[in-house]
């Protein structure tokens, strides 16, 4: 039981840190730089990299929670055949969704910034990350919808 509320708690702070710290980076930092707040590429070139390690580490505790969690509450037969079940195969798959943008957005913004250009890549990127932002989003909304058990009231 202990174990559950640890993986459980572990995997959704980690999946409210990476989902916020991307939100943050599509809707704040890259409109900043998109719009000439910075003078250096310094900064975004540091926040890239800290998005890029927090979406690596969340990725890789979520994966090892939700796989606990995933293990001792479902057989392959209750993934595919319940409510609950399909909603962990879709978290699985938003979550490859949000991993492969963050990583597309950082390798694309670190070519441009490379370049030392700074609106240009922040504008090529945002639609990346806004995506992004829309998956975390979606990444946490089947989360509550699981952990809440929606599908036993509908």
């Amino acid at each position: 039981m202990v174990d559950t509320f640890l993986a459980q708690t572990a995997h959704l702070v980690f999946a409210a840190i990476w989902a916020g710290s991307v939100f943050y980076v599509a809707f704040v930092v890259l409109p900043l730089a998109r719009d000439g707040a910075f003078n250096t590429t310094r900064p975004l070139e540091g926040i890239s990299r800290k998005l890029t390690t927090i979406s690596r580490v969340s990725a890789l505790v979520s994966l090892l929670t939700g796989g606990h969690l995933a293990g001792t509450r479902y057989t392959s037969e209750s993934l595919l055949n319940t409510t609950n079940g399909q909603l962990v195969i879709a978290m699985v798959v938003l979550w490859l969704v949000l991993a492969a943008l963050v990583e597309i957005g950082a390798k694309r913004l670190e070519a441009g910034l490379n370049g030392k250009k700074l609106r240009e890549p922040a504008s090529d990127v945002l639609g990346l990350y806004r995506a992004a932002a829309v998956v975390a989003i979606a990444l946490l909304v089947v989360a509550g919808a699981i952990t809440t058990n929606l599908a036993a009231t509908i």
